[in-house]
């Protein structure tokens, strides 16, 4: 099974997983908009770039897993209709290539990988233990996005596989 695990937003991430194995992993493709120094996550750059990893792959062997977001208090009302903007671009993305979706929320990830709590940079060490050949795309803090994207999608390969072996189980 190919799993595209997704951390959403402006900073995020996209991790493509095929059989618990990083195929990529890279940061959430943007574009700038406006005068101000302001981003928009790219559309078309994250179509090509799943259209390449999926050319040779059955859709029903492929599964999006996207972090289920909402509003968090304090966020400005500006930055958080952006996030919600880059959300919906990512649903309307899978949506029109017909790729199913799943949603999780980060309780139940983080939960998953011991990283409730913890500082923001965490997922990254985590995701270099389980990964180490992937170390070097994790070299730096701001790569904490992309550990994100790649827990998502580890998370859930998980979960399809204990799910798989109960159902070999009857």
């Amino acid at each position: 099974m190919l799993i595209i695990g997704i951390d959403p937003g402006i900073k995020g991430a996209i991790c493509i997983l095929k059989d618990g194995k990083i195929l990529d992993v890279f940061d959430m493709p943007i574009m700038p908009v406006g005068k101000k120094n302001k981003s928009q996550v790219n559309g078309s750059q994250i179509y090509n770039e799943i259209q390449k990893a999926i050319i040779h792959e059955d859709k029903k062997d492929i599964k999006v897993v996207i972090e289920q977001v909402s509003a968090m208090p304090g966020q400005g009302v500006t930055s958080m209709f952006n996030f919600g903007q880059s959300f919906g671009v990512l649903k309307g993305i899978f949506s029109a290539m017909q790729i199913p979706m799943d949603f999780i929320s980060p309780v139940k990830w983080k939960k998953h990988y011991n990283l409730i709590n913890t500082q923001k940079d965490s997922s990254r060490t985590k995701a270099i233990e389980f990964f180490p050949y992937i170390s070097s795309k994790l070299s730096r803090k701001k790569d904490a996005n992309k550990a994100d994207a790649i827990l998502i999608a580890s998370f859930y390969h998980q979960i399809q596989k204990k799910l798989r072996q109960i159902d070999d189980t009857f």
